[in-house]
């Protein structure tokens, strides 16, 4: 792994990110249709075509290609962040330190983990600021949404195990403001993560050699 210590958000740290299949967007990386009889695995969908043509794209330019308004809840996250470590480490007594963008020495795959700790574990912090989402993760228990970027991160990183915080200002008149959901390594279904993203990564070296051929 190469760990590139730019402040997360910040230029560089976007354009360490232009080209590289993200831990963020594993889920779209993964994303298939419904297999047809006969099919032990669906097509692509056009999420995962999308996100393949964009990655494809900023190998190209060198740059990123998907820069958005930041909305006020990008913002409130940002500020919100720091909140929900502290509030962590004061539930756990770990210290989480702070890094910004690692990356695999080909490229091709990164990931920025909200922290690390000690040697072995890993911190991803969701602030949750909607109404629908909070009871779809917080009353209904429902991490799907997270999963595949928990799991990259412990793939790339080759650590043990990763604390998904939920963070949730919004619930702590009642105290459910703060969630540690614990999540050991799995090397199954990291295995099969991987096998599913190494798919992913030949559809945007595709999505690459079809953009490149005119001008070949």
């Amino acid at each position: 792994m190469i760990f590139h210590n730019h402040d997360q958000g910040s230029e560089e740290w976007l354009k360490c990110r232009a080209g590289v299949i993200t831990a963020s967007r594993f889920k779209d990386a993964r994303d298939r249709l419904k297999p047809l009889k006969g099919e032990t695995t669906g097509k692509p969908s056009a999420k995962c075509i999308g996100y393949a043509a964009q990655v494809a794209v900023e190998r190209i330019a060198g740059r990123p290609i998907d820069k958005v308004f930041e909305k006020w809840q990008m913002r409130e996250g940002k500020e919100q962040e720091p909140l929900a470590r502290l509030a962590y480490e004061a539930k756990t007594g770990h210290l989480v330190e702070e890094t910004g963008f690692i990356t695999t020495d080909d490229n091709l795959f990164g990931y920025s983990p909200d922290g690390l700790v000690d040697e072995d574990g890993l911190v991803e912090i969701k602030t949750i600021l909607s109404g629908d989402v909070a009871l779809k993760v917080c009353g209904y228990r429902d991490l799907s949404g997270y999963m595949d970027q928990c799991l990259g991160g412990l793939w790339l990183t080759g650590r043990k195990w990763i604390d998904l915080v939920i963070w949730c200002p919004a619930l702590e008149p009642i105290g459910r403001h703060l969630t540690v959901h614990h999540i050991e390594r799995d090397d199954d279904v990291i295995n099969t993560l991987e096998s599913e993203l190494m798919e992913f990564a030949a559809l945007v070296t595709e999505s690459e050699r079809l953009l490149r051929q005119e001008a070949a």
